[in-house]
């Protein structure tokens, strides 16, 4: 099973990582734009905080969201707050979920997530941290794909590469840490179509498979080609 208390150790470290670069920012800055399409700075934190709410809430058995609706109505509502405002609820809802994980519990029970989706409790951990790592890249303030740890890239890579697996969509495709063969390779896809065998670093590999950074661009193919474009996650 996966260590969920290796993970909230890694989630606390990687939160006061964000609090501590975040605190920098000034209010002005919240509202330029982010990485992701259509967001800015502030949508990005407003959706971190609403998260841990909606992880709090699949741990005690209720609904992730009340709806798609009410999660974007959520965000676009706390986008604009000033920084001050943002902080506090970062660490506020960031302390109602760490209460919620210290509760005695059965960390194998099966709990559902968003569109149906389910998961182990104790995979619920690493979904806070990817959360967390990733938009903290988005929040476009000078922290990349690179500056992730590496133990959280690889592990968001074989989460991705099986999260892709069995699409017809997409192609076979081999990544290789490295150029030499030697390092850890993950595969995903579909069975059927061309074989596609890339190699790149940790940043590169993950960047396509998460839609993020240049998104494959400097990957090297090895076999075949093109790398196609991956649906938005």
């Amino acid at each position: 099973m996966t260590d969920h208390v290796h993970d909230l150790r890694s989630v606390r470290e990687a939160t006061e990582r964000l609090l501590n670069a975040v605190a920098k920012l000034d209010n002005g800055s919240l509202s330029e734009e982010s990485h992701l399409p259509g967001w800015s700075r502030g949508h990005v934190l407003a959706h971190l905080a609403r998260n841990a709410d909606a992880l709090v809430n699949v741990f005690e058995g209720r609904p992730m969201y009340e709806s798609a609706t009410a999660r974007d109505a959520d965000i676009e509502r706390d986008a604009g707050r000033p920084l001050e405002e943002h902080l506090t609820d970062l660490r506020d809802s960031w302390d109602r979920f760490l209460a919620t994980t210290e509760r005695d519990q059965d960390w194998s029970r099966t709990v559902e997530l968003r569109n149906g989706v389910t998961d182990l409790a104790a995979n619920v951990p690493f979904r806070r941290w990817v959360e967390i790592e990733l938009h903290h890249v988005d929040l476009n303030i000078g922290h990349g794909l690179s500056d992730l740890p590496d133990d959280f890239a690889e592990r968001e890579i074989a989460f991705l590469a099986d999260r892709w697996s069995g699409r017809p969509e997409v192609p076979p495709v081999t990544l290789w840490l490295g150029y030499d063969g030697t390092g850890p390779a993950w595969h995903t896809g579909s069975a059927e179509g061309s074989p596609l065998t890339v190699a790149g670093t940790r940043a590169e590999l993950l960047g396509w498979l998460a839609g993020r950074g240049d998104r494959g661009a400097h990957l090297t193919l090895i076999e075949g080609g093109p790398l196609p474009e991956l649906p938005p996650l």
